[in-house]
């Protein structure tokens, strides 16, 4: 089986290098990732901006092949089917282990999860991993045994044309699994002004941030419930942004 693994914390980091090992058990794993951090890029490509290919020697990986590029985790995909994989089939797309959790909005925003839906949007299974801690040494031991276990048995089951599956790490030890649905959430209070000198010509300026506030927190059926008592979350999406009850 090939597997291409991509995230979009950029390559190095040790999300990444644990999924890439642990997809050898698999299938021969190909790594194509953003040479940077591409995390909030969702779905974005590189329009006017050239990509680049570079392969890297890491012979700490259980024979992965390794590649990086200055595009995005989108870009990513599109350059595995199109120049990796020319004339060869892609079988599984996995993207991860994300640095931060992909529940709820924040698969909106995400590099990872927007990676996992161009390989549906090209036909291809896919499956995303978030952890939900941006520590870059968060401790992955808890997670590391589910790894193998249900990215083959979502495979093997059958992924829907058109879906991908986002899948969501608490911290910690991991109590079980569940099907979830995105919860209804929201973040606020988002931009925090600049407290430094601007620069010249400039009157505002502002870091990305804010507050995530839950709209359900007593629905037991959503991803952050099923994180917030230590499940790991599975939650299946679709690129079909219809909302067909309005037609």
């Amino acid at each position: 089986m090939n597997i291409v693994v991509v995230n979009d914390d950029g390559w190095g980091t040790a999300g990444i290098r644990l999924l890439a090992k642990e997809m050898t058990k698999l299938g021969h794993v190909t790594v194509i990732a953003p040479d940077g951090p591409r995390s909030g890029r969702a779905s974005a490509i590189s329009v006017e901006t050239p990509m680049y290919l570079r392969p890297i020697d890491d012979h700490d990986l259980n024979g992965a092949e390794v590649f990086v590029t200055n595009g995005t985790p989108a870009d990513c995909i599109k350059i595995a089917r199109e120049h990796l994989f020319a004339g060869k089939q892609i079988d599984l797309v996995v993207s991860g282990i994300n640095h931060g959790s992909n529940a709820a909005i924040n698969a909106m925003y995400s590099g990872t999860i927007g990676a996992c839906l161009v390989a549906a949007e090209k036909g291809i299974p896919a499956i995303g991993w978030s952890i939900d801690s941006h520590a870059p040494d968060v401790d992955l031991h808890w997670l590391q045994p589910f790894l193998v276990e249900v990215t083959q048995h979502l495979y093997e089951e059958g992924i829907a044309p058109r879906t991908c599956f986002n899948i969501n790490a608490p911290v910690g030890e991991i109590e079980g699994m569940r099907w979830t649905r995105q919860c209804r959430a929201h973040w606020t209070n988002e931009l925090t002004p600049l407290e430094s000198e601007l620069p010249e010509g400039i009157t505002h300026g502002w870091k990305l941030g804010g507050e995530f506030v839950n709209e359900e927190p007593s629905a037991t059926d959503t991803d952050i419930w099923a994180m917030d008592h230590q499940l790991l979350s599975i939650t299946p999406l679709t690129i079909d942004w219809t909302e067909y009850g309005s037609l």
